[in-house]
């Protein structure tokens, strides 16, 4: 039986394409840490996008990943796609780890996107979405999302 954390690490994995992204199980922060070290393999945008309706659009998709639509679907097209940076494989597993967060408090991952669009009072008024371009915005969506979960609002 897995327990919390290897659950997480399976759902953000299964986001991004599961076994056919990585072709291997991811079950641990460890495994995480090391395929984003190595970058992802450039299908696992296409498996993210195709998971995550929100994202198909333009300024959510460079929001979510540090990479522009047009950039993501120019290298759609080759071949072979290139491998992502550090960086983008690490921001594109913290969206899909958000996403698999927001679709946990809240109980589908239909609720979970409009949660990440839609301003937040806890936000100031900002859009989930809008703050994850920086690791304290992450964090602020993170935070919110734990006090969701727990029913504190304050």
């Amino acid at each position: 039986m897995m327990h919390d954390g290897e659950a997480t690490i399976a759902r953000v994995a299964d986001l991004l394409g599961g076994l056919t992204t990585f072709k291997r199980p991811l079950t641990s922060a460890l495994d995480a840490h090391e395929v984003i070290l190595s970058g992802f393999p450039g299908n696992a945008l296409v498996h993210l996008a195709t998971n995550v309706a929100m994202i198909r659009r333009p300024e959510s998709f460079e929001k979510a990943t540090g990479i522009s639509l047009r950039t993501f679907q120019r290298r759609k097209k080759e071949a072979v796609p290139k491998r992502l940076s550090q960086e983008q494989s690490g921001r594109a597993w913290k969206f899909a780890e958000i996403v698999g967060k927001a679709t946990e408090v809240l109980g589908s991952q239909e609720e979970a996107e409009r949660f990440l669009e839609r301003p937040a009072i806890a936000l100031d008024q900002r859009r989930p979405i809008d703050l994850l371009s920086t690791p304290a915005g992450v964090e602020l969506v993170e935070d919110h999302l734990e006090r969701m979960r727990y029913g504190v609002y304050a």
